[in-house]
């Protein structure tokens, strides 16, 4: 990696690869990457299908995103948010919510000014950061309970703070932002004219009653909020990448010229599969977030019983536990034994995070796998740990 420009060196690996090629090399459980192992829904699938043999993705859809899509975007932000969202100017659609998100900082944040983030935090965000030549302010979520912290917030404020980043439900701790904070995060960006990036790829992956609340949908924040939406995260085709960036057209018209020099397009047949997805009823959203809730209460459960502080998970894809009660002090270290010693794969905070102190003594576990697979992964900790 010689030739590697310096500032994209620190992110030569990821924790996500380096984990999952270990658990393959292994035959580990892999409990760190967040994906399921089960298909989304029949109805979508069956509209990619249809697609391709109709021969609808042999050729590149149109640069911004297929207008059956965008134009159901428009109409999921209007349904589930009362948001109000232009099709025509105000979406783009985009491979995956990682390059809605990449699009946005490179496209918003000039070089030498600064993107908060609050720690720990999805991993791309530092390195789409870097890639746009800006600094990283990350602003430790709170200690114990894992929730934002406005004083820190303001304490990290600079004149060169342009973008805050605002992810919820929040991956990596699983944590729902309530409509309390989402309201004080928004009069935070509002108070200081920061732009904001919602992410909110994991919005239908919400339980009990911590219900998701967008940033965009309170007032005054439509106008300086990009929210970048995941049809893989909402129906379970994460294979496929489609995601896609809402918002003012002052803004979603320069994301869409960045956007276009990335991947330019993809996913034709994919994109008019997701735009059935967004148009499912409700049912299908509610079916989806208990069928989770139950695995969630499955694993949690079992590692609670085998003495980790678990965190309730109160969206995501994700558990987070303290694995200090278990006699270790660093997260880090437990995630690097236990695929060897007990072969289950986690993912540890401190990997994600600049802020050791508040992040080091947790694991994170991806709870969207089938039931065989969360009690196997169970079954082999209780071995090593009885």
């Amino acid at each position: 990696m010689t030739h590697l420009v310096a500032r994209m060196r620190p992110y030569e690996r990821t924790i996500f690869g380096e984990m999952s090629a270990l658990a393959t090399r292994l035959g580990a459980v892999n409990l760190g990457q967040g994906f399921p192992d089960t298909g989304g829904p029949d109805e979508v699938r069956r509209a990619a299908e249809r697609a391709i043999a109709e021969g609808h993705g042999d050729q590149y859809p149109p640069a911004h995103g297929n207008p059956v899509l965008r134009a159901a975007v428009s109409e999921h932000q209007r349904r589930f948010y009362g948001i109000d969202v232009d099709p025509d100017v105000g979406v783009v659609v985009t491979t995956g919510a990682t390059e809605a998100i990449a699009a946005t900082i490179l496209a918003l944040v000039e070089p030498g000014q600064q993107v908060m983030v609050l720690d720990p935090y999805f991993d791309l965000y530092a390195a789409t950061i870097a890639l746009a030549g800006a600094e990283r302010v990350a602003v430790p979520l709170t200690a114990h309970t894992l929730r934002p912290d406005l004083g820190a917030m303001r304490a990290a404020l600079t004149p060169r703070t342009r973008m805050l980043v605002v992810n919820s439900p929040h991956n990596p701790t699983g944590v729902v932002f309530t409509r309390g904070e989402v309201e004080a995060l928004a009069a935070f960006a509002f108070e200081h004219d920061l732009l904001v990036l919602a992410d909110e790829a994991y919005e239908h992956l919400w339980f009990d009653d911590n219900v998701h609340v967008p940033l965009a949908g309170l007032p005054g924040m439509f106008e300086r909020t990009v929210t970048v939406g995941s049809g893989g995260k909402s129906f379970s085709f994460t294979g496929w990448k489609v995601g896609w960036a809402s918002g003012p057209p002052d803004l979603i018209g320069p994301v869409r010229v960045v956007r276009q020099h990335l991947s330019y397009v993809s996913g034709g047949p994919f994109q008019e599969a997701m735009a059935v997805g967004l148009h499912l009823p409700d049912t299908y959203f509610d079916g989806f977030r208990a069928d989770l809730a139950a695995k969630r209460d499955r694993l949690c459960a079992g590692l609670t019983e085998l003495g980790f502080r678990v965190i309730p998970p109160q969206g995501t894809y994700f558990a987070t536990t303290d694995v200090r009660p278990l006699g270790f002090t660093d997260g880090d270290e437990f995630c690097r034994r236990v695929p060897h010693e007990a072969g289950v794969v986690a993912i540890p905070l401190s990997a994600l995070s600049d802020h050791p102190e508040v992040s080091a003594p947790y694991a994170r576990w991806a709870f969207c796998k089938r039931d065989a697979v969360l009690d196997e992964a169970l079954r082999r900790l209780r071995g090593w740990l009885g």
